[in-house]
């Protein structure tokens, strides 16, 4: 079992920046894909951005392209989306999740259902 919290939320002017991180439990994290997701209100979940298990690999919704990173460090246990440029399009809740079955490769899962494990989400507001 692996549980994830994030942190990091908040509200910030559009073109202001926020980094949230998604710390892990258990001595495992190394062998997780993960992947952050975001929900608005009356919408569904979309992905936003993922990265494999080593951190080699990332790929990122075109909405964020460019404006978001994602990194990891896992002597840490811990995931890391730096948001920049942000706009009021990108309020939402931010989730993040890990995907355990990626210990032998560098995939970067795009869907939510590849995602075993779930964190509780931090809001992310952007004011206009």
């Amino acid at each position: 079992q692996v549980q994830l919290v994030e942190s990091g939320g908040g509200l910030v002017q559009a073109g202001g920046s926020l980094r949230l991180s998604c710390a892990a439990s258990g001595r495992t994290f190394g062998r997780y894909a993960m992947g952050w997701f975001r929900q608005a209100p009356g919408k569904e979940r979309e992905f936003v951005a993922a990265i494999s298990r080593s951190g080699g690999g990332t790929y990122y919704a075109d909405s964020v392209k460019g404006r978001f990173t994602f990194s990891r460090d896992n002597t840490k246990n811990t995931a890391y989306l730096q948001l920049n440029s942000l706009k009021p399009e990108d309020t939402a809740v931010y989730y993040c999740a890990a995907d355990p079955t990626r210990f032998n490769s560098e995939a970067v899962p795009r869907t939510a259902g590849e995602y075993d494990y779930w964190g509780q989400g931090t809001q992310v507001t952007v004011s206009s």
